[in-house]
């Protein structure tokens, strides 16, 4: 990979005399825009361009070459590729279009050009991408029209060219710059992946942002950026929020989870931190490459003027921050500087007329409490003082302090020099508080992130599959058999599990809830095992076995909510309610679903009173299985409180998912609510993590409800499909 960012020599295959041409264009910014290695153009007709000859061929040119741009048509490129891998070229750029996004014959032509590539271990970025730019280098292999952008701290990888481009162009007018900039096109072989490392690496990277139209290998994602993000912060915008089309499910996990959860989790799960549009991505990319972190969440607000301040208040819990509360001797401090009229709570309004020495004295006093961790200091347009000589005496204070602060610079004109201060200072300022608060909120998150990393006991193992498993004679586990373990340890699952899961059918389906139920109970979890009554004189056989009270439900896979037609029936006390009971949820189900396949009714235990969850799993082609935990039972699709996380899980992952939830929040107790056994839930959503991870035929499985009490948490109803 070093090869496209720090290469010797290039050959550009295509260079052309012609000013309309692309070849054209990416010889002028590799010769005209600094770089420094040697430049080998090629056309067959020869000529001379820049000052420099064109060489008929590659086999002509002298010396090594480390980098190829191939500026020629895609009927062409797998035969330029052939000619570079005889010149033991190993890293090429591909930006003509014509390939896979054309249809099934450009498809079969960039699985070509990889072939080449990998027989002659050579890697390709694109093809139908705009190329590479490094502006400490510089490098510019791109045919963009100049100016380039402005040197900077910031990487961009982006799956769009147009995009990347429309961001440079964007970025010199609001006066930030990039370390590198990749634009990946087709991602035949090279993906953002691929580059995140030597980004993590490069000196001259403080922040790495990301535009995603897609990802590829998901887990092999989440490793890199989890180790990438350790080092520096990963931003990203991933599109595609608004899926069109529902899939097809079997559970509430599976109609409720789409794609971007997915997503949405993986991000989570690797630290990097997702955002809705460009402008608060990069907002948030200049705060963090320009700020310290904040201890905690507990911020100041410093103004001239009252109505911004609130603006900004009203912004903090979104982001997680608080408004903090000065300490008595900060105020006593404050009082004594400020005019009578203003005010030494937070936020800390000192009126209009506030000149240049109160502003930074009052931020000093601010940053210098304990309670405060952060600050905001916003600058309309002031009726009496400049505002760029504000700014110019808060720079010395906030470059003093080990605590973030981010200017509000509100207007355009009048504060137009106001923004160059900060900007030459090298700090961000932001036209609205929303926005500052947004981009102080990830300095806050990225601040808990790296201390959570830190106080965890061991890195998170994210397989998404037993790999190398031996035979299912291994006894028991602990890791899967006891109820104190930390985690499901995937690599010694219950040889009694095992068993049952190398008999579930091959062929794809919902299985039969007992199935469900014997792999529930095999992984440790406990269950109300329901058995299967296929006549009313076996229900009440059953019931006699069973004893009372009883819950009967309807058995189908063809019925997904067995209340809706009236499958279900609790509170069965005798052997003769059990018999009638079970002629009436077949009518009753007959009536409702009359297409439905009918097994029989399946009879349970009824458990005793208590809260009720969901937990399931989804399988995603991307990530693997997608945990899914939240408030359960008849709640779960009018409440849709659900969080998500990927398997398998560790106690760490399995509390945040119970704190994303109110399903979670609340077993502690609450009010009324009484406090039930939250560690059972919180084994019952690991070992059923756990399965999801060990069997890849997994489509879908769902527990729902998970009943929850003072001693413990039973699996109610369940159900399950394979792949």
């Amino acid at each position: 990979m070093q090869a496209f960012f720090a290469p010797r020599a290039i050959a550009l295959l295509g260079a052309s005399s012609s000013p309309e041409k692309l070849g054209y264009a990416v010889a002028r910014n590799l010769i005209q825009g600094g770089y420094r290695g040697q430049v080998h153009l090629i056309n067959p007709r020869g000529g001379f361009l820049f000052g420099r000859p064109i060489y008929p061929s590659l086999d002509e040119t002298p010396g090594e070459i480390d980098l190829a741009i191939l500026i020629v048509p895609a009927p062409a490129t797998p035969e330029a590729l052939r000619q570079c891998a005889r010149r033991g070229i190993r890293a090429a750029i591909i930006p003509s279009g014509g390939f896979r996004e054309s249809g099934p014959a450009g498809a079969a032509l960039e699985e070509e050009c990889l072939q080449i590539a990998r027989q002659n271990q050579m890697r390709l970025i694109g093809p139908n991408c705009i190329g590479i730019l490094d502006t400490h280098l510089p490098l510019n292999t791109t045919f963009l029209a100049p100016p380039p952008p402005l040197a900077g701290d910031l990487a961009l990888l982006s799956h769009s060219g147009a995009l990347a481009a429309a961001v440079i162009d964007w970025s010199r007018g609001q006066g930030f710059g990039f370390s590198r900039l990749v634009s990946l096109g087709n991602q035949a072989d090279v993906t953002e992946t691929d580059l995140l490392p030597g980004c993590a690496a490069d000196p001259q990277t403080r922040v790495i942002c990301l535009y995603l139209e897609s990802l590829g290998d998901g887990r092999r994602f989440i490793e890199t950026a989890r180790q990438t993000v350790v080092q520096k912060p990963v931003l990203a915008l991933k599109t595609g929020r608004s899926q069109a089309g529902a899939r097809a499910a079997a559970s509430h996990t599976g109609a409720l989870a789409g794609s971007e959860a997915a997503f949405d989790a993986a991000f989570d799960l690797a630290g990097v931190q997702r955002f809705d549009t460009l402008e608060d991505l990069f907002d948030s990319a200049l705060a963090l490459a320009a700020c310290p972190l904040p201890a905690s969440g507990q911020t100041a607000i410093l103004t001239n003027a009252g109505g911004p301040g609130v603006l900004a208040a009203d912004a903090l819990e979104s982001q997680g921050l608080s408004l903090a509360a000065p300490g008595p001797e900060t105020r006593q401090k404050l009082q004594a500087i400020l005019p009578p009229a203003a005010s030494s709570h937070n936020p800390v309004d000192m009126l209009a007329s506030a000149s240049p020495t109160l502003y930074a004295d009052s931020l000093r006093l601010l940053l210098a409490d304990e309670n405060i961790a952060s600050a905001l200091v916003i600058l309309p347009p002031s009726p009496v003082f400049p505002t760029e000589e504000i700014a110019a005496a808060l720079l010395p204070v906030i470059s003093s302090q080990p605590k973030p602060v981010l200017p509000v610079v509100m207007g355009s004109g009048l504060v137009e020099q106001t923004r160059a201060v900060f900007r030459a200072a090298g700090l961000p300022s932001y036209p609205f508080p929303e926005r500052a608060v947004k981009a102080l909120g990830s300095l806050w998150r990225r601040a808990r992130y790296l201390k959570e990393e830190e106080q965890a006991a061991a890195p998170l193992k994210v397989a998404s599959a037993l790999d190398g498993l031996e035979p299912a004679e291994r006894e028991k586990s602990p890791a899967w058999a006891g109820s104190s373990s930390d985690e499901m340890n995937l690599s010694s699952p219950p040889s009694a599990l095992l068993s049952l899961l190398k008999k579930l059918p091959a062929q794809s389906g919902p299985l039969p809830t007992e199935t469900v139920f014997g792999l529930l109970d095999a992984a440790g979890i406990a269950c109300a095992l329901p058995r299967l009554a296929q006549s009313a004189e076996q229900a009440g056989q059953i019931a006699a076995q069973i004893g009372f009270p009883l819950v009967m439900k309807i058995e189908s896979p063809d019925i997904l909510h067995k209340s809706d037609v009236g499958g279900v029936a609790l509170g069965i006390d005798s052997v003769e309610a059990a018999q009638a009971t079970w002629q009436r949820l077949l009518e009753s189900a007959r009536r409702a679903a009359p297409q439905a396949h009918l097994l029989g009714v399946t009879l349970q235990p009824q458990a005793l009173p208590g809260q009720e969850a969901l937990l399931g799993a989804v399988r995603d082609p991307r990530f693997g299985p997608l945990m899914a935990f939240g408030s359960g039972g008849v709640e779960v699709e009018g409440l849709k409180d659900l969080a998500f996380g990927l398997a398998p899980l560790d106690r760490r992952q399995a509390h945040k998912l119970l704190q994303k939830t109110w399903a979670g929040r609340k077993l502690r107790g609450f009010r009324s609510i009484a406090a039930v056994n939250e560690e059972a839930v919180v084994q019952a959503l690991l070992r059923l993590a756990a399965l999801a991870a060990l069997e890849p035929r997994l489509a879908e499985i769902e527990i729902n409800p998970l009943r929850v009490t003072v001693g413990g948490a039973l699996a109610l109803d369940a159900r399950a499909r394979l792949l």
